[in-house]
């Protein structure tokens, strides 16, 4: 591992327990062994299983753990998601954060879930956004793939996105053309993805060679059926902006081929987990 990289696991437990665990460190003896199991306190997708198994290895490799149902797997409440077993301390040390972890991206491939089963026999795939919490974003893209979501660009560096306040930079459409061919041929693997925030843009858009999505940004589904219909060279369609459990239904019946939901990441509910420890002997 490269040990200039950033550790989100490991800022979280510096954060948590810095130089030492005061209470548990008085209150129980250092040998006793426990069990811990993590168990869902209502019905979820699991998600962030290796990202909590991190954090009892980090405080302590020789704590064990079982992982009951994997991610992507559908949990019932009152089930156990995985079992750690191990001197009492260490896994007291780790299970906030454990838990942490396991609510936030429980949450995000719970709500991901949700999404993917509103849209119902409809192809549109459910993606992400960057709309992600600072640090975390590995953690929380591989919740919403858990949820059976579809990963967007990780960063600025993967793909080209230009948005409304590009063009506003760049000066208008009149020689946007020209700077898309520019970048297709300097670029010729690169993924261009543009958004429209109407119809004549996204009419503009639509004949310039060189663009492999249209983003149609806050569209009513009668404008993005409009725009759908100009489908021309496989160029695909993303609709975004006010997407939600009781309309993306509606959405992704237009045609599009996806539906982007910053909620995903940003506005998940977390998931109730907790963890019930029992002393075992030897």
């Amino acid at each position: 591992m490269n040990p200039n990289r950033y550790d989100p696991i490991a800022a979280a437990l510096q954060e948590d327990i810095r130089d030492g665990d005061i209470t548990t460190d008085f209150f129980v003896p250092e040998t006793l062994r426990a069990v811990g199991r993590i168990i869902a306190r209502e019905n979820a997708v699991v998600a962030g299983t290796r990202a909590a198994t991190e954090v009892f290895r980090q405080i302590d490799p020789a704590t064990d753990v079982h992982i009951s149902w994997e991610d992507g797997d559908n949990v019932a409440s009152g089930g156990t998601i995985m079992e750690v077993r191990g001197i009492a301390r260490s896994i007291l040390k780790g299970e906030r954060v454990a838990l942490n972890f396991l609510q936030r991206l429980c949450g995000i491939a719970t709500l991901t879930r949700q999404f993917v089963d509103a849209i119902g026999e409809h192809a549109a795939k459910v993606l992400d956004t960057r709309k992600t919490s600072p640090g975390l974003r590995a953690f929380e893209k591989a919740a919403v793939v858990a949820g059976g979501g579809v990963n967007h660009r990780f960063g600025l560096y993967d793909m080209v996105l230009v948005k409304d306040n590009h063009l506003a930079m760049f000066g208008g459409l009149s020689s946007f053309a020209d700077r898309i061919r520019q970048l297709r041929a300097e670029r010729p693997n690169i993924r261009i993805e543009v958004e429209a925030e109407n119809l004549e843009q996204a009419r503009a858009f639509v004949e310039i060679e060189g663009i492999d999505v249209i983003l149609l940004d806050n569209m009513a589904p009668a404008q993005i059926r409009e725009v759908v219909a100009l489908r021309r060279n496989g160029i695909k369609f993303e609709a975004s902006g006010g997407i939600t459990l009781k309309n993306v239904k509606r959405v992704a019946a237009t045609g599009v081929d996806y539906v982007s939901v910053g909620a995903l990441t940003n506005a998940a509910p977390a998931i109730d987990v907790a963890l019930e420890m029992t002393p075992v002997s030897g």
